[in-house]
């Protein structure tokens, strides 16, 4: 009778850690991964580049075909499905320079701005 209940207790520990990971992940995917980038520079943005911390390469230019003025913003969803809450971002402008921001948390922050 006492190992069916050590057997029972330790299956119930077992499924309620099963439940804490589940709840964990379910929680780290659902934060909101929309930042406003802020073109505070007197230079369009060209293009603008949005990577997730366990990238090796720049992704995909944002901006595409858009251009965003100087002195404007732009609101992007950075959720690509990984689950990351860190992005590192690159500002390319129209005379040729560029700034980094990295280790974005886009989960915390709301604004990022290129001056």
């Amino acid at each position: 009778m006492k190992l069916t209940t050590a057997f029972f207790l330790g299956f119930g520990t077992l499924a309620l850690t099963a439940c804490e990971d589940v709840t964990t992940t379910t929680t780290t995917t659902s934060y909101d991964r929309h930042v406003t980038i802020v073109n505070d520079t007197n230079v369009a943005m060209v293009r603008f580049y949005g990577s997730n911390a366990g990238a090796s390469t720049w992704e995909e230019d944002i901006l595409g075909q858009d251009v965003l003025p100087a002195h404007s913003s732009v609101r992007v969803n950075f959720d690509d499905g990984s689950g990351y809450c860190t992005f590192d971002f690159k500002a390319v402008f129209r005379d040729g320079s560029s700034l980094i921001d990295s280790n974005v948390d886009v989960c915390q922050t709301g604004t990022v701005t290129f001056r």
